[in-house]
């Protein structure tokens, strides 16, 4: 990337503030359609929350460090930009450990519908449960068949939506009450409606009758992803999609610069003005369009407007790397199997609800719930040569009902606190503890790192430390929304971040959508 001080323009087209992958997708659409884009990041390096880096020192094994799956980027997208990039299926989709009738067992989804069968009914003693969860999610698919082409379009209207779907219990489920109505009308098992509940809770903080149905919202999002709801892993890391977007901008003719922190954009709706400063120097550039890939709390900070309300991430990121995969006390599925998928912890029903309780009242969750992934088992190219070769795995974890309140004031005794009890729930379900497999560094330091909100806020000023920018919505046109939902109050000015109408996680949908409105399309 080029660190300049200076550009080959006076004026452009298009000026990109932020050089995450959303900003990268509208740099690289605008520049084949023969725009000039200057992108500015602040950062090193582009990529975000999107990146890959090998967080332990001397270790060979590049995680994607913040972002960890991918499901929502179309691949419209890829096949528009000719992106060099590839997702590989896991042969899994979840594993959940738990304790029935004093001995312990587990829930295996994946490895065929006969093995998916068996093991719902060795958990439930009966096949009624496997059959909702057939009926269950026929439903969600074909939902997701009719919806997630619409999110590279102009905006429906919530009666187009609606009239799209086709299906009004659908309709009713999804998008007008709280979808704890529809778990527990389909499903009778608490470890079965948990995991089902997870998909609205990934990111969010809320309860499962939650009557802001935010999510509802939630939910939508992670089971719509490709017209299937599948969450793939990213050959070669996260890292790999956000290079080849940069590259793919490069090559179109954007120029990409980091070390510049824009700090200031003043526009008369026709023309606009953006300051930024480096470590060296303050300066200003001209442009007919800005677009904004970053927080809507960003985005009022430099129009030097009222803020939007205030956003709360409730997440807890742990990267690990582990000398072997543990041992379980479930010995009816191989570890390999489990955590080829992803790997519930401590997420019943009543423990989600419950440790939203604890976590809405100010406590820490006595029972943290979390899911981890195993990506070295699905793309081994993560991991050097010599560390694949010994058996060596990487584990990520996300841990739910962790909002930034519960660590204000009192940050790194917090995220130590909550980091064991996560760990202690994961160890209730191995035969050995997860931290006698853990590698160690070249300072003989175990190989593992937690990420809270406000670690992300500081490093990657995500407000609130909220990965999708602030609540999500529904994708549909509400209130003032713009044709595309990137719009804002000036007509040249765009945000093309995870806060736009249809953004959050690692889709570029944003991106793609900021560069259509920029076009005019």
């Amino acid at each position: 990337m080029r660190a300049a001080e200076s550009f080959s323009r006076a004026v452009y087209d298009a000026v990109i503030v932020g050089g995450g992958h959303n900003g990268l997708v509208a740099a690289a659409y605008l520049a084949r359609a023969g725009r000039s884009v200057l992108v500015l990041e602040r950062l090193p390096g582009t990529g975000g929350a999107a990146v890959s880096t090998r967080p332990f020192a001397g270790v060979d094994a590049r995680l994607s460090r913040y972002a960890y799956l991918v499901s929502l980027l179309p691949e419209t997208i890829v096949r528009d930009l000719g992106l060099r990039f590839a997702v590989r299926k896991r042969t899994v989709s979840s594993y959940t450990p738990t304790v029935r009738e004093g001995g312990p067992t587990g829930l295996l989804v994946g490895c065929g519908p006969d093995r998916t069968r068996a093991s719902f009914a060795r958990l439930t003693g009966s096949e009624r449960e496997y059959a909702s969860w057939q009926r269950f999610h026929a439903r969600i698919r074909r939902t997701a068949e009719r919806v997630f082409p619409t999110l590279t379009e102009p905006l429906p209207t919530r009666a187009e939506l609606r009239a799209r779907i086709g299906d009004d219990e659908t309709w009713r489920m999804l998008f007008e009450e709280p979808i704890g109505v529809a778990v527990e009308e389909n499903f009778t098992d608490d470890l079965v409606r948990g995991i089902v509940l997870t998909d609205a809770l990934i990111g969010t903080f809320a309860d499962a009758h939650d009557p802001s149905l935010v999510q509802n919202r939630c939910f939508l999002y992670h089971v719509i992803g490709g017209g299937t709801g599948d969450w793939d892993v990213p050959v070669g890391g996260m890292g790999t999609l956000t290079d080849a977007l940069a590259d793919a901008a490069r090559a179109a003719g954007a120029e990409i610069v980091t070390g510049h922190e824009a700090i200031r954009v003043g526009t008369d709706g026709t023309s606009a003005e953006v300051a930024y400063r480096t470590p060296l120097r303050e300066g200003t550039v001209a442009a007919g369009k800005v677009l904004v890939n970053a927080s809507p709390h960003a985005l009022a900070a430099l129009l030097g407007e009222e803020p939007p309300a205030a956003a709360e991430g409730a997440q807890l990121k742990v990267n690990m790397l582990l000398r072997r995969l543990p041992r379980l006390r479930d010995h009816t599925v191989d570890p390999r199997q489990a955590f080829a998928g992803t790997f519930h912890i401590a997420e019943g029903y009543g423990q989600l609800a419950a440790a939203y309780a604890q976590a809405a009242a100010g406590r820490l969750p006595e029972a943290p719930p979390s899911e981890i992934y195993c990506h070295s088992l699905t793309d081994p190219s993560i991991l050097g040569p010599e560390l694949a070769a010994q058996g060596y795995q990487t584990l990520t974890l996300f841990g739910l009902h962790a909002p930034a309140r519960l660590f204000t004031g009192r940050h790194d005794a917090a995220r130590a606190a909550l980091l064991r009890a996560t760990l202690a729930e994961l160890d209730a379900h191995l035969e050995e503890p997860i931290e006698d497999c853990l590698a160690v560094d070249e300072n003989g330091r175990p190989c593992i790192e937690a990420k809270t909100p406000l670690d992300l806020e500081h490093d990657l000023r995500l407000p609130g430390g909220h990965i999708f920018h602030g609540d999500l919505t529904f994708p549909h046109t509400h209130g003032s929304t713009g044709r595309w939902g990137v719009e804002t109050a000036h007509p040249n000015v765009l945000l093309c971040g995870a806060g736009a109408v249809r953004g959050g996680g690692v889709s570029g949908i944003p991106g793609h959508n900021a560069a259509m409105a920029a076009l005019g399309r």
